[in-house]
């Protein structure tokens, strides 16, 4: 009796002593973990159905465990893909704001400038009849100056302007003396009384200053528009690095593995997950900060002083105006000029007409406020302005506040910070959240990040926004140049675009006013003549070498 009862209690002993040490008598089910694994996609094979020892694992805890080998590692392909989904999305929705603004601008840039080319070619066919047709090909190529030039051509403003009304000029002066003839040396000679004489009255002088500002402010304000979105699209696409995934499987699935599939992780522990993994786009901050600031200034100009609108609507008006000055004065002028040049040959064949007879003696009256219609795009430029001022504002500290807008969206949403997911069990987490950038992530306790080798795509794009936020401050003054950022303070690294009032930024830029070029035509420019050649390439060149060699430093 004794021996047989003996027996099975002998076996429940071994069998008791066959677990492994701490384990439960039945060991725990996987089941909700194999299921959500098999969700995703993959092999049903790799998921175990109950928990096994955890030795083979990489990166997750090594005690009982839910997941296989394979199950890690796919499940650290399943981190990489998870991240950038993450980043991509709030950086998709920035850049769709940009691309959706530019693309609205262009447009409506691109329209207006075409209504006012149609506006007066239709008021001159109307006016001047034949003496228009004959000459529209001088209207026709100022337009297509203007066009060039706003999508980035290399057209100097100013020398195209001068040149316009230097071959106005040389049209005018033949109709209002018909019965003379002109060589093109005695027209060279008439162009030197311009500015003496001011056939056209004041409309030249105010014009090119009205339209080189609002020129400079919309293609300046346009192209910021673009460098944003490119900017924002170049970073978004950056591979996370193998310590980054390593840190998104810790916090994202490792604790799948231990069986806590509800379980979020701690807020703070996100952070330093996400400022690890975003430490060079965290570096982007300060001079997308300033650029946004630049924007701001300039987006204020035009509405104000440099709006391109009430430039380009009335246009027509003022060109009419001044050939209405020139055919008015046309009797002093010819006076004066004929003292200046000397007197020129009578026509053959041809009898003196009076200057009236030419017809073409109408003045026109612009728009008033309540007769403009919709000048361009279905829209004005005032409602253009005052949606991207909104947009731009909600923009700034965009890349700061990503790591935290990542976390919140898709990971920490609710949690409670002692009851969450800390990166080995669930708790509190207990490490400090450190900084954004490269430099701060010497310390990062969850990420480990190489702060002495910044990426070169970020680098270029900070470059970027440095040499836009230059742009936008020279338009905010009215400034159209050719600049070389060498404001670079060489031990920190910052540029010129680090935050300096518009009126003060003027002495940071190498300046080549587009008004110092000669034109082509050999017109005679009335503008200030520049220094002698050699002493100008002297000078950008003393100013260019140490551009050359911080850019050099910069992507080394």
């Amino acid at each position: 009796m004794h021996w047989i009862s003996f027996y099975p209690l002998l076996a429940c002993t071994l069998a008791l002593s066959s677990l492994p040490v701490g384990a439960d008598l039945k060991s725990k089910s996987c089941s909700e973990v194999r299921r959500l694994y098999i969700s995703k996609g993959f092999n049903q094979n790799d998921a175990p159905y109950h928990e096994i020892n955890g030795d083979h694992l990489k990166v997750c805890s090594q005690r009982h465990t839910c997941c296989s080998l394979a199950m890690e590692e796919k499940y650290s392909q399943q981190s990489k893909y998870d991240f950038k989904a993450a980043v991509i999305e709030p950086c998709n929705n920035m850049q769709h704001i940009f691309a959706s603004r530019y693309n609205k601008f262009d447009e409506f840039f691109k329209e207006l400038l075409q209504n006012a080319e149609n506006s007066l070619n239709d008021m001159f066919v109307r006016t001047y009849g034949r003496l228009y047709m004959q000459n529209s090909e001088l209207f026709k190529d100022f337009f297509v100056e203007l066009k060039k030039y706003y999508v980035g051509g290399n057209v100097n403003l100013e020398e195209m302007l001068n040149d316009f009304w230097a071959r106005l000029l040389e049209r005018m002066f033949r109709l209002v003396n018909p019965q003379y003839q002109f060589t093109d040396e005695y027209l060279e000679c008439v162009s030197k009384y311009t500015d003496q004489l001011k056939p056209f009255g004041d409309v030249p002088r105010k014009l090119k200053l009205q339209v080189t500002r609002a020129f400079v402010a919309a293609r300046t304000f346009a192209q910021g528009l673009s460098v944003a979105r490119d900017v924002i699209n170049k970073v978004s696409t950056v591979n996370p690095t193998p310590q980054c995934v390593k840190a998104m499987l810790k916090m994202t699935y490792c604790p799948y593995c231990s069986g806590l599939v509800t379980v979020k992780p701690c807020n703070n522990y996100c952070l330093n997950v996400m400022r690890g993994c975003l430490a060079n786009p965290g570096d982007l901050d300060t001079e997308w900060n300033n650029f946004i600031d630049s924007m701001l200034l300039v987006a204020e100009r035009l509405e104000g002083p440099f709006n391109i609108e009430t430039v380009m609507d009335p246009i027509d008006v003022k060109i009419s105006d001044a050939i209405m000055n020139m055919q008015e004065n046309s009797m002093q002028v010819s006076h004066k000029v004929f003292q200046g040049c000397g007197q020129p040959k009578l026509s053959q064949g041809r009898q003196a007409r009076s200057v009236s007879d030419t017809n073409f003696n109408i003045r026109f009256k612009a728009y008033g406020p309540e007769e403009r219609p919709t000048t361009a795009a279905g829209t004005n430029l005032d409602r253009l302005v005052s949606d991207v001022k909104e947009k731009l504002k909600t923009a700034k500290k965009f890349w700061l506040s990503l790591p935290g807008s990542i976390c919140k969206n898709n990971w920490t949403s609710g949690v409670s910070e002692d009851d969450c997911w800390n990166g080995s069990e669930k708790n509190r987490y207990l490490y400090a959240v450190i900084g954004n950038g490269l430099a701060s992530q010497a310390n990062n306790p969850e990420v480990q990040v190489d702060i002495t080798k910044p990426d070169i795509v970020i680098r270029q794009q900070i470059m970027a926004l440095r040499i836009m936020t230059n742009k936008m401050k020279n338009a905010y003054n009215g400034n159209d140049v050719n600049f070389i950022d060498i404001a670079v303070d060489e031990s920190s690294g910052e540029g010129s675009g680090s935050g300096c009032e518009p009126p003060k930024c003027t002495e940071e830029v190498d300046f080549s006013i587009t008004d110092k070029v000669m034109p082509k035509t050999g017109i005679i420019n009335f503008v200030e003549k520049t220094p002698s050649a050699a002493f100008s390439n002297r000078a950008s060149l003393l100013v260019l070498i140490p551009s050359i060699l911080f850019l050099v430093r910069q992507w080394r």
